[in-house]
């Protein structure tokens, strides 16, 4: 698959011309945007840096499967959008996602950003809370320049396109940014567009919890397997749920693919005598560990 990084530059001249210093919060309320963390992890190339995002969180989801959410789909300067592509419909399922890349131009990322202005990512507003229980949360991040966005939805899909418990004005904005979301998440299947290639990150987050043996009346489990990464589970992202997190990169994340490979998510792995359940979540290019999984949580 071609990708057109030594073109990206033209996409963020346009989007430095969009930006601004501030930061749209979940309440809609604008204010100033916080300044780069600093990290010691080497700089990005300017071709991984992340313009759209759409992700869920929350909602009726166990506390160790918030960590390893995959986002809907992400956009990157460079014009790759990388997404989740067919999943196999089996139980268990397999133990690694299959996620997928396509490329498009650095002018269609321009136009990208401009839509999410129009759907009201950067402004906001109030969007209100509909009358539905138990539903995830949708964030639209959209960066430009040095300035970063990020709207909060409510139960967006969820909720109807005229919920009693909104006011028009909020089921209005509510309508523009779910359109928005719509219109995103498909370009994979938009016409024009390439064919998906598979995503092969460069570095894979290891989620890994102590092993509990799946009800009797499911279908055959599979048996331990050595673990042959590093020693689990690692560092806590949350230490009232006792889930850690290894990041493994190079040419130890290509073993830990290939045992995963070969394996299921319900396959139990041994490491220090113990048998962990392990979940498997490749990084996307803006992402640089383990960190970056703790506000998924």
């Amino acid at each position: 698959m071609t990708r057109l990084r030594g073109t990206w530059t033209a996409a963020a001249v346009t989007l430095l011309l969009l930006s601004a210093c501030a930061r749209t919060t979940a309440s809609g309320a604008v204010g100033d945007a916080a300044a780069p963390a600093a990290s010691s992890n080497p700089p990005a190339k300017p071709g991984d840096a992340l313009v759209l995002r759409v992700e869920h969180y929350g909602g009726f989801v166990g506390t160790n499967l918030r960590a390893g959410r995959i986002p809907d789909v992400s956009v990157y300067a460079d014009g790759r959008i990388i997404t989740q592509g067919p999943q196999i419909a089996v139980y268990p399922g397999p133990a690694l996602p299959n996620l997928v890349v396509l490329q498009t131009t650095p002018e269609r990322v321009t136009e990208l950003t401009r839509k999410a202005l129009d759907a009201g990512v950067r402004t906001g507003g109030e969007l209100g809370r509909p009358g539905v229980a138990d539903a995830t949360t949708t964030r639209i991040t959209m960066a430009t320049g040095d300035a970063k966005y990020a709207v909060d939805a409510y139960a967006l899909g969820e909720a109807q396109s005229q919920d009693p418990a909104l006011t028009p004005e909020q089921n209005a904005a509510r309508s523009k940014l779910a359109a928005f979301v719509k219109e995103l998440t498909q370009l994979p299947t938009a016409t024009g567009m390439p064919q998906a290639q598979h995503y092969a990150a460069s570095s894979i987050a290891v989620l890994a919890s102590p092993f509990v043996k799946p009800g009797n009346d499911l279908p055959q489990q599979p048996g331990p397997q050595a673990w042959p990464g590093p020693a689990l589970p690692g560092d806590y992202l949350n230490e009232g749920v006792k889930q850690g997190c290894i990041t493994v990169t190079g040419a130890e994340a290509q073993t830990v693919l290939t045992a995963a490979q070969k394996a299921n998510t319900n396959t139990p792995w041994v490491s220090g005598e113990q048998q962990w359940r392990v979940t498997f979540r490749p990084l996307l290019p803006d992402e640089t560990g383990c960190n970056a999984l703790r506000t998924r949580q």
